[in-house]
């Protein structure tokens, strides 16, 4: 697949909307609201030159995350990512339609393939990642008006954490990997380690009685 990146970044035509390499403009999560949407504004967020900016219209995301997975700690530059998983129609670019660049890692290319890490093609600030489904945003790029909205983005468990860099004693569930897939270990509530433990026993005594 040849990539079709441009030096600003955006895969199709600098300041232009129309065409098939054009067509991500007009789908969630690029897709510009329009007043009719009813699209009430919660939150602003944007990179560190200003040239990307965005609103997010949900009071709280669908969940929060620390993962400490290699990738992660690599492509950010820091001891994890903090991630707050939001679905695609929850926000709306104000600034900076094209001035986002791509990157899909599993393949090292800069095409929008999903899912795909989404940057600032100027300044390189992390974005968000783009999944099938969902989006990933970086609360720090939110500019958190009162203690309570910083605090509607507590995190739900770590991922990743044998591969931690730092401990990070919180008493929050910690997952050998993508949580509910994976095991629980050290630091992890006792309720929550026992409730892993009746659900897969559950699981194991359905496939018991399907064999």
């Amino acid at each position: 697949m040849v990539s079709t990146y441009n030096a600003n970044g955006d895969n199709g035509d600098p300041g232009s909307t129309e065409g098939e390499l054009n067509a991500w403009k007009h789908r969630p999560p690029y897709r510009v609201h329009d007043k009719a949407d009813d699209f009430k504004v919660r939150y602003e967020g944007s990179c560190h030159c200003g040239k990307v900016k965005y609103q997010l219209s949900r009071e709280k995301p669908l969940d929060a995350k620390y993962c400490h997975c290699t990738t992660c700690q690599k492509i950010h530059g820091a001891p994890f990512q903090w991630a707050a998983i939001f679905h695609k129609d929850d926000i709306n670019f104000t600034h900076g339609h094209h001035d986002l660049g791509w990157y899909e890692s599993s393949e090292k290319t800069c095409v929008h393939k999903l899912p795909c890490k989404v940057s600032c093609a100027y300044c390189r600030t992390p974005i968000m990642d783009e999944g099938r489904n969902m989006i990933l945003l970086f609360p720090t790029l939110i500019d958190f008006k009162r203690p309570e909205d910083r605090k509607n983005f507590d995190i739900s468990c770590h991922m990743f954490y044998p591969r931690r860099v730092l401990d990070i004693p919180d008493g929050k569930p910690k997952w050998t990997g993508i949580n509910d897939e994976s095991d629980l270990i050290e630091d992890s509530p006792q309720e929550a380690v026992n409730e892993l433990k009746r659900k897969r026993q559950e699981e194991d005594e359905k496939k018991d009685q399907k064999s």
